[in-house]
């Protein structure tokens, strides 16, 4: 029989850890004066009151390493218990939201993708601001490693190509977590103080510094302002720019990087690719804006670049309403929002391996077609692919647009429009942020959708996150009998 025990105790533990990072806010309300910090100290109570219970009931269950089905659970189950906790502030601060709003804006801030169901963020109290921050910053490092450390030894989507480059051996799992999490835990907030200093520099309040560096390096998108980062147009936006992508790029390559290892970090192919693929839909923006639109070269360079990278890497913020940039543009920008960054970053999305092995194994195919008698195999940054590697991408891929399409259905049936609901559902499992259309574009909300269709897609952030059949495979007669 299953032990749900040593699942429970890491939940119980990451629960009480959020409520004892609710203290940040409740500091950010008292200093403001606003008189708001009692919502933080209520939700801190709850939160760690139940999580610490959780942790010491399931404690005697503990041991070392995990099976494949806890892992599972765990790796589900902390995406579902925390942003319910997380959800709390919103209910009973001044958003007043009801459960369903607050269940999508806190899902939304801990898988990074960006959406929101709350306007007049401009006149929101500090705490609030800087919870939507903290939640995106926790799921940004909490991402990071899910990828490096379950979503390989799960064989979730392809990942288990990457699992050399970790700390090896099954049945270690959180050992291995702590592990590599120091050193991530450095990287990560070295890069938010770094960009945090950069927004410094240019002019951004110190609040709105620090906040739009955690959901900058999270790759999350949410800002202080309902104009999103538009509310900072110049400079900024090339600091934002260059900071996005070095969020996108694979963790691994900056611990190898700090412990001596520089090679690996510059011959990289997927960051090859990613910056590659980045420069060419700029110039291709760029040469759009300057020759059919009223924009200078550099206006159309900054915004091209901002707003490209924001969508590649899955952050989701805006600088300008793209929406008025004709049709193809429009276009592009769903399409782009389906690259997302490197494996093992905090972008989302499909990611560039993925696409990487899928024409590798294309290529392969045609040269088979015509040498018949030719040896042929795929190969990923010099190493051959498995067969196990290759189907497990290809399922990836099938079940990504399946899902996408099921909920894009499923959106439609409850009233809203094609464009509204092939972007939402898009947006949601892809954990982009903004869809598309006036509602839900860069320039709108998710307020105004039916609480029906805010279910779908809070659950279908969920499943995106988590890359799809680590939540999938729970659902399945053949996990609970195994």
């Amino acid at each position: 029989m299953l032990d749900f025990r040593p699942v429970g105790y890491v939940i119980g533990l990451l629960v009480a850890i959020l409520g004892g990072t609710m203290l940040l806010p409740l500091f950010a309300d008292l200093i403001e004066g606003r008189g708001e910090w009692h919502v933080f100290l209520e939700s801190a109570v709850v939160t760690v009151l139940t999580g610490g219970l959780i942790a010491l009931s399931c404690a005697n269950g503990v041991r070392e390493g995990l099976t494949i089905q806890q892992t599972f659970l765990l790796t589900t189950g902390v995406w579902v218990a925390l942003p319910m906790f997380g959800a709390i502030p919103f209910m009973l601060g001044e958003t007043e939201l009801r459960f369903v709003d607050a269940m999508f804006e806190a899902m939304s801030g801990l898988t990074t993708t960006g959406s929101t169901v709350i306007s007049g963020l401009d006149n929101l109290p500090r705490g609030l601001l800087l919870w939507r921050g903290l939640l995106q910053w926790l799921g940004g490092i909490g991402i990071i490693v899910v990828a490096m450390v379950f979503l390989p030894e799960l064989r979730v989507g392809g990942m288990q190509i990457f699992r050399s480059e970790g700390f090896d051996t099954f049945g270690k799992i959180l050992p291995r977590a702590q592990a590599i999490s120091g050193q991530i835990s450095m990287i990560y907030l070295g890069l938010t103080v770094a960009c945090g200093m950069t927004y410094l520099g240019m002019g951004m309040l110190p609040f709105d510094a620090i906040v739009h560096a955690m959901t900058t390096i999270a790759t999350g998108g949410f800002s202080n302002y309902d104009a999103s980062f538009g509310t900072f147009s110049g400079p900024a936006e090339y600091a934002a720019s260059f900071f996005m992508i070095l969020a996108a790029l694979p963790f691994v390559r900056y611990v190898q990087l700090i412990n001596g290892q520089s090679q690996p970090l510059f011959k990289d192919s997927q960051i090859h690719v990613f910056l590659m693929v980045i420069a060419a839909l700029v110039a291709l923006t760029v040469a759009i804006l300057t020759n059919v639109f009223p924009h200078d070269w550099e206006q159309a360079l900054r915004e091209a670049l901002f707003n490209i990278v924001s969508i590649t890497s899955g952050t989701g913020y805006a600088s300008v309403d793209y929406m008025q940039w004709g049709g193809f543009l429009v276009m592009l920008f769903f399409f782009i929002g389906l690259i997302g960054g490197c494996a093992g970053s905090t972008a989302c999305s499909i990611k560039i391996f993925r696409y990487q092995l899928l024409f590798s194994s294309v290529w392969v195919q045609i040269q088979r077609i015509r040498s018949p008698n030719g040896v042929f195999v795929p190969r990923f940054q010099g190493r051959r692919v498995d067969n196990e590697v290759l189907s497990s991408v290809m399922s990836f891929f099938v079940f990504f647009i399946v899902t996408i399409g099921v909920v894009a259905v499923g959106l439609a049936l409850t009233g809203l429009d094609m464009i509204t609901s092939v972007s939402g559902a898009a947006t949601a499992v892809a954990n982009v942020g903004p869809g598309l259309g006036s509602e839900i574009g860069p320039a709108g909300n998710f307020a105004g959708l039916n609480d029906t269709a805010k279910w779908m897609l809070t659950v279908a952030m969920l499943i995106g996150r988590l890359e799809l059949m680590a939540v999938y495979a729970i659902l399945t007669v053949q996990f609970w009998r195994a």
